[in-house]
């Protein structure tokens, strides 16, 4: 993976050329599309726990994403380019309210946001029969890897993965990504554990990889019933086994019930002490416009869930603040979902929620460790008129814990998303 920027260069070079000849081309600029995403992001996360070091972190920002991906040239071997510019842009912000994780720190005045930062990338990409090869950047969302974007800018990676549904119904990944570029970053960097609360575990002499490895798939065995099975390992810390079932029971006009059950072993691979089992369920009720749902998530083992820093993971419990992944943590969840389609608003939802969590290891002669959080989320996209696809979401969040921050956190984004052809 050394050389992968030049096998890269290479790579887009040769889909170029090929684009570019008759009739090649056709379905290379044909299929091809383009979009720029405006995203307008306040964040206020107060910190209500005495002593805190700062009082809280309150920022504003513009985001631009510009999204551009190609059709494949023609032929048994069809070759093609995606391109993502990303731009962040500082509208409020000042030393004693950083650290949002909407906007970049100024490397040489830490406690200060850089003004504008951004990230441009490439990839080319292969298609064989119903497989292709992507190499460049790369935003996989899979259970062994989740890019994180709840803030201003989605977080990339960079890599290469091979996706193939040769069989129908079965789809196939295998990936290797050597380096992380973070939401609130320029730069490329080498990977690392979430290592927050109280997952801990405990690192040997190498903190960081470049070498992280996925393999696995998903299969889907009849339309209300899939299945799913990864392998993960960030080279030097941690191997882990991802398991999933998702199944959708209709009841009848307007109603289904849903299952999500999930299970990961993670282990070390040499360089920590990671050893955990975590297990969730997650159930959901459909009456029309209404969702009920209720969550049950057990950890188990020497160490908390272990993940890519940074990014998201496939925890059930994972919601707006905290994931209730620490050592030994037991969480429930309950959940309500409304769409205002029902009542002649269509584009308006509503979400609220409430999470537990106790049973965590803080240590030897100390209490268990508990946690909870409430969430609560509404969204508006305007269905027509000049502001059709304008949208318009406001987040609030409330934690409290007697081994974390306590916090209170609302934000508001207002998105659009403008094709270009």
């Amino acid at each position: 993976m050394r050389h992968q920027p030049r096998l890269a260069r290479q790579l887009l070079a040769t889909s170029i050329a090929l684009g570019l000849t008759a009739p090649a081309h056709a379905a290379f600029f044909d299929d091809s599309k383009a979009a720029v995403d405006a995203r307008n992001f306040y964040m206020n996360r107060d910190f209500r726990q005495s002593g805190a070091s700062q009082a809280k972190a309150e920022e504003w920002a513009q985001g631009f994403m510009l999204r551009f991906e190609s059709g494949f040239t023609e032929g048994p071997v069809g070759f093609g380019i995606d391109a993502i510019g990303l731009l962040g842009l500082k509208l409020d912000s000042s030393p004693d309210r950083v650290g949002t994780g909407i906007l970049k720190s100024d490397k040489e005045a830490p406690k200060r946001a850089q003004d504008e930062y951004g990230e441009a990338g490439l990839t080319a990409k292969l298609r064989a029969s119903q497989s292709v090869l992507k190499v460049g950047t790369l935003q996989p969302v899979l259970p062994p890897l989740m890019r994180n974007d709840s803030r201003l800018l989605p977080q990339t990676f960079r890599g290469a993965w091979l996706t193939s549904n040769e069989v129908e119904g079965l789809t196939l990944d295998l990936a290797q990504i050597d380096q992380v570029n973070q939401r609130d970053s320029s730069d490329n960097q080498d990977m690392t554990v979430f290592n927050g609360g109280k997952r801990n575990i405990v690192l040997g002499q190498d903190k960081a990889s470049d070498e992280f490895l996925f393999a696995g798939g998903r299969y889907q065995w009849t339309p209300e019933l899939a299945t799913s099975y990864y392998y993960a390992g960030l080279d030097g810390i941690y191997k882990q086994h991802l398991v999933n079932l998702v199944h959708q029971l209709p009841l009848g006009e307007g109603q289904s019930f849903k299952s999500d059950i999930r299970y990961a072993r993670s282990t070390d691979d040499g360089g920590s002490n990671v050893d955990n089992d975590a297990f969730g369920a997650l159930f959901t009720y459909r009456l029309g416009a209404h969702g009920f749902t209720a969550g049950y998530q057990h950890l188990s083992g020497d160490t908390g869930f272990a993940y890519i820093a940074g990014s998201d993971n496939a925890l059930i419990n994972l919601v707006q603040i905290n994931d209730f992944g620490n050592q030994d943590e037991r969480s429930w969840q309950a959940r309500y979902d409304y769409d205002f389609a029902a009542l002649g608003v269509p584009g308006l939802t509503f979400m609220t929620r409430y999470l537990s969590g106790d049973n965590v290891d803080r240590g030897a002669g100390l209490s268990e460790g508990k946690t909870w959080e409430r969430n609560t989320d509404i969204a508006y996209v305007f269905q027509s008129g000049p502001l059709k696809n304008l949208g318009l979401r406001l987040r609030n969040a409330t934690t409290r814990s007697n081994f974390g921050a306590d916090l209170d956190e609302n934000r508001f984004i207002v998105s659009y998303s403008l094709p270009l052809w």
